[in-house]
């Protein structure tokens, strides 16, 4: 039995995805999952965001990039083996990463040179169009766990569309604004077509002993991100866009042309409208820990401890709708 895969995915950018990833990953091993981070991105800022620039640099220096995805994937590139066993790194109790690699980019030409070969039943096409999921299998079974999260860089290339078939289910991050509403109608086309062409290609794999993953790719819902909040309300610039994402999401992600919701307040679809916690972020980076950690001694004092207290409930009410979607059981 596979463990389940959770894509965060937006094609437009700046939308705090990176930091969610980094956040659940926290929240879901406090609570007593075991986790694998997966840093799909090649600009690595989930990477980076987990390890101190010292171990950064030891990994940026090991030899033919053994530690990242991409000396996992190095074998079946160069054409002389399938993938290599990743390297998980132990960043918590519970939580390990699978680190992210600038050079991940060089292997975006192979995907899409592969992904019509499928069709024509080529072994290596279908080795290298899963690499990734069994890459992330591989992972989840060396740490026994629960639930796999992965970071996505912002655009609609080869290297996505492999990560997305690899996912069991897709968090759609949104910002308050008409590039989210854009990013949204170009999103949810591309995940029907790529559920819809791996599903004819599945069907071709010439070895039936080699495990492939279902593709499935299910909207789990959308979170709104780094909205400006005044007295518990969005600013009133904000309002028009967040207005319409319930609409936008219905018609182009579940491809429905039922009447959705007039609001995010009482969408079904939505998991959560997070604050933006400008105060506690520069914070947590220093410290390198989640927001919803941060101690006195982090600097965190007189309004940033209830600031910090009602982060780890956002989170935790994030986490708990995640994994009610994604049938994960939380100890």
């Amino acid at each position: 039995m596979s463990t389940p895969v959770i894509a965060f995915f937006n094609n437009k950018g700046g939308v705090g995805k990176t930091s969610m990833v980094y956040h659940l990953s926290w929240m879901f091993a406090d609570q007593g999952l075991h986790v694998v981070a997966a840093d799909l991105d090649p600009q690595s800022n989930l990477t980076a965001g987990f390890l101190d620039e010292d171990r950064l640099e030891q990994v940026l220096r090991a030899d033919n990039h053994s530690l990242t995805i991409f000396g996992s994937l190095k074998p079946l590139k160069s054409g002389i083996g399938d993938i290599a066993c990743p390297h998980v790194e132990l960043v918590g109790e519970r939580l390990g990463l699978v680190l992210g690699d600038m050079a991940l980019s060089t292997f975006e030409d192979d995907l899409s040179e592969v992904w019509p070969k499928c069709l024509g039943g080529d072994e290596r096409s279908f080795r290298v169009t899963s690499a990734f999921w069994r890459i992330l299998q591989q992972a989840a079974d060396q740490q026994e766990a629960d639930v796999i999260l992965i970071d996505l860089g912002p655009n609609l290339g080869a290297i996505n569309r492999a990560a997305l078939i690899a996912s069991d289910y897709v968090v759609i991050p949104l910002g308050p604004d008409l590039f989210s509403l854009q990013g949204l109608q170009n999103l949810g086309p591309a995940l029907r077509s790529w559920r819809k062409g791996w599903e004819e290609r599945l069907v071709r794999n010439p070895v039936t002993e080699l495990a492939m993953p279902p593709g499935s790719i299910q909207p789990a819902g959308y979170v709104v991100l780094r909205h400006s909040i005044r007295l518990d309300r969005p600013v009133k610039a904000y309002q028009r866009w967040i207005a319409r994402i319930p609409q936008t999401y219905t018609e182009c992600v579940l491809d429905s042309r039922n009447r959705s919701p007039s609001t995010v307040d009482n969408d079904q679809n939505c998991i959560a409208q997070l604050k933006d916690y400008r105060s506690l972020m520069p914070l947590a980076q220093e410290a390198r820990k989640p927001m919803f950690f941060l101690k006195p001694a982090d600097g965190a004092l007189g309004a940033h401890t209830y600031a910090v207290q009602e982060a780890y409930q956002d989170f935790l009410a994030v986490a708990r709708k995640i994994t009610e979607r994604a049938g994960i059981k939380i100890p």
